[in-house]
């Protein structure tokens, strides 16, 4: 799977830090080249046209280099959470980082600024459901996804995570395959099946 290749005009806004509109006319202009979806008005830039763009434009290409989704993964099973930043690791697209209760979690979120965290409910020291309130709670931080995992699955439990916030809920066992396909999705990362 390896790091991203094909870019929106948005993701490549961001990475070049200049607007979306920018993006486009560079794009319109042939300045940047890239192609259209067929049948569709959806532009999408390769990372190698990105990356000659931006060494063009003198862009520090480091966000390119980095353009890593950053997931935080808060949980207190260490061989999960060793599992999980393993496959995240290997799957090339993510950058993690890892914390194994909820008072880390809150420090953590603020300066590491996660695009998505994996949240176990059951943390030692304050309910994952609390947690989700924080970070929804934060205005600075809407952005950010929440997958809650818990091996507990009573419904009107699950319910209440998603009102506190959580996108999303794993039950314990799951697969690693179907969370990276949640995370894909949540972060709207385009699967090359």
């Amino acid at each position: 799977m390896g790091i991203k290749t094909v870019f929106t005009t948005g993701e490549a806004a961001k990475i070049c830090k200049v607007s979306q509109q920018t993006i486009i006319r560079c794009f319109d202009s042939g300045g940047l080249k890239g192609f259209r979806v067929p049948g569709s008005r959806f532009r999408r830039i390769p990372r190698e046209h990105l990356y000659a763009f931006m060494k063009e434009n003198n862009i520090p290409t480091d966000a390119l280099e980095s353009g890593k989704r950053k997931v935080l993964v808060v949980d207190d099973d260490r061989d999960l959470v060793e599992l999980l930043v393993d496959v995240l690791e290997r799957d090339g697209r993510f950058e993690t980082r890892a914390v194994n209760n909820g008072f880390e979690a809150g420090m953590t979120v603020k300066d590491y600024r996660p695009d998505l965290i994996i949240l176990d409910v059951m943390l030692p020291d304050i309910n994952g459901k609390d947690v989700c309130l924080r970070v929804r709670n934060d205005k600075s931080l809407e952005a950010v996804k929440i997958i809650c995992v818990s091996g507990m699955v009573e419904e009107d439990k699950i319910e209440e995570l998603h009102r506190a916030g959580a996108n999303e809920f794993l039950a314990k066992p799951f697969e690693t395959e179907r969370l990276i396909e949640r995370i894909c999705a949540l972060l709207e990362i385009e699967t090359f099946a």
